[in-house]
């Protein structure tokens, strides 16, 4: 009768503050949708910051910020919802997958083998430096891909949006977006001009499953080959469609239980404790009010300690309601187009829950994935009418959605936070270093076996 209690009381505590943390994200993801994307040119390429990455940044200064702070309670309602638009934002992922279909099935064998490279080359450098420099749990988010928009939804799925993994998702993401196109178009140059790969294989390294990276490599590549720019930008988009396809259904089930069993296999020996439990080294030793504060905060999540539950219901209503207001800005005004995309987005999600909870064994990620591919692709009867309503809901409009509300929720995580710090920046070079060399080296020699 406790556990039903307090269970009631979690779910009580959830709905009552929901609103709360919904309005303030409301607030903040409209103002950076509305702000756009800034572009800042560093000579050797450019860094484009997103309003997903505004949103995610303001989310966190509120998040700490000390003039009201936002209590551990509301903080955890926030990552609550993560979980939720995380559904949304696959739903509108399996949209974009659909009507390239007919592409995938007819690459060929060289294309295919090469995507080992990216789905599994971050694991097989990138999670023994990142187990190095003792990410902790961190480790398996932050290296199992390169942690674009989908990983989200995986890690939160299997570990919860409240769970180390999930952060390290979070700080590759972040380091991806910010600098992974300056310096894959680094790397790309500098490859590109040894002259021993074939320009085919070099753009079918170039898909990493990012749109930025890919673009920002692929232009490097025809810089150093600009006879074959044709063939060099379709083999790219192509190789990247791929990445994008293959890496819901191979994340889930080869690319994240790998990097789990081999973080486990490299760290069986090892402290295993996660960053913020460990202790710090002497030169790191707080002060007097340091460790105060410390302690208050640690008593404050212990009080807050039980799980936030939110109503399904009020979940997809709030991000709804958000979804349609960051959609509508970047579109430039309502329409009922956007309306009724949202509507097909949330019946997809909900199918999706249902049929996971039918089957059992197969998550909800990977129906909604399969079902909305199918429902948009050119096989479907209604796939037009689908994707008309669908495409009028701007992709990254909801990512800043998600991301807001992970920045809202991060005050709780500061001190795992810190302790990752400057490692993921090496940790993010390797993986993209990786990624796009293990999977051009896997092309060359397809190449020369199918042509």
């Amino acid at each position: 009768m406790s556990n039903l209690t307090a269970a009631a009381k979690d779910r009580v505590a959830g709905s009552r503050q929901t609103l709360p943390i919904a309005a303030l994200a409301l607030v903040i993801a409209l103002v950076v949708q509305a702000l756009g994307q800034l572009e800042i040119d560093l000579g050797v390429g450019s860094v484009i910051v997103f309003p997903m990455v505004w949103g995610l940044i303001l989310g966190l200064v509120v998040s700490l910020q000390k003039v009201r702070p936002l209590g551990i309670r509301l903080q955890k309602v926030a990552s609550a919802l993560v979980g939720v638009a995380v559904m949304l934002l696959v739903a509108r992922l399996a949209f974009n997958i659909g009507p390239s279909l007919p592409t995938l099935v007819k690459a060929g064998p060289a294309l295919l083998l090469q995507e080992i490279g990216h789905l599994l080359g971050t694991v097989a450098l990138a999670l023994p430096l990142a187990v190095a420099l003792r990410l902790g749990k961190a480790t398996v988010g932050a290296t199992f891909s390169l942690d674009r928009e989908p990983s989200f939804a995986m890690v939160s799925e299997k570990y919860g949006p409240d769970s180390d993994q999930y952060r390290g998702v979070l700080a590759m993401y972040v380091f991806g977006t910010m600098f992974g196109a300056v310096f894959i178009t680094l790397l790309t140059s500098l490859v590109a001009n040894w002259n021993i790969f074939d320009p085919l294989a070099l753009a079918m390294g170039a898909g990493v499953g990012s749109g930025s990276m890919m673009a920002a490599s692929s232009a490097s590549i025809v810089a150093a080959y600009p006879g074959h720019e044709e063939a060099i930008l379709g083999m790219a988009a192509v190789s990247n469609l791929i990445t994008t396809i293959l890496g819901v259904y191979v994340g889930i089930y080869v690319a994240l239980p790998l990097a789990d069993r081999f973080y486990r296999v490299l760290t069986r020996r090892q402290d295993t404790r996660t960053p913020e439990t460990t202790t710090p080294d002497a030169a790191d030793a707080p002060t007097d009010d340091a460790a105060a504060a410390n302690r208050a905060f640690r008593e404050e999540v212990a009080a807050a300690s039980g799980e936030i539950r939110i109503p399904l219901w009020l979940s997809l209503g709030v991000l709804t309601v958000l979804g349609l207001g960051t959609a509508s800005v970047a579109a430039g005004a309502i329409s009922w187009n956007i309306i009724g995309g949202y509507a097909v987005l949330l019946g997809l999600v909900l199918l999706g829950l249902f049929l996971a909870k039918v089957s059992r064994k197969i998550s909800a990620i990977v129906w909604i994935t399969t079902v909305g591919a199918y429902v948009s692709s050119p096989w479907f009867f209604a796939s037009g009418s689908l994707n008309s309503l669908v495409g009028s809901v701007d992709f990254l409009s909801i990512a800043t959605i998600m991301l807001t509300l992970a920045g809202l929720s991060l005050g709780k995580d500061l001190p795992l936070l810190r302790r990752i710090g400057w490692k993921i920046v090496p940790v993010g070079l390797v993986a993209i270093t990786a990624s796009f060399l293990l999977s051009v080296l896997i092309a060359e020699f397809t190449l020369g076996a199918w042509g």
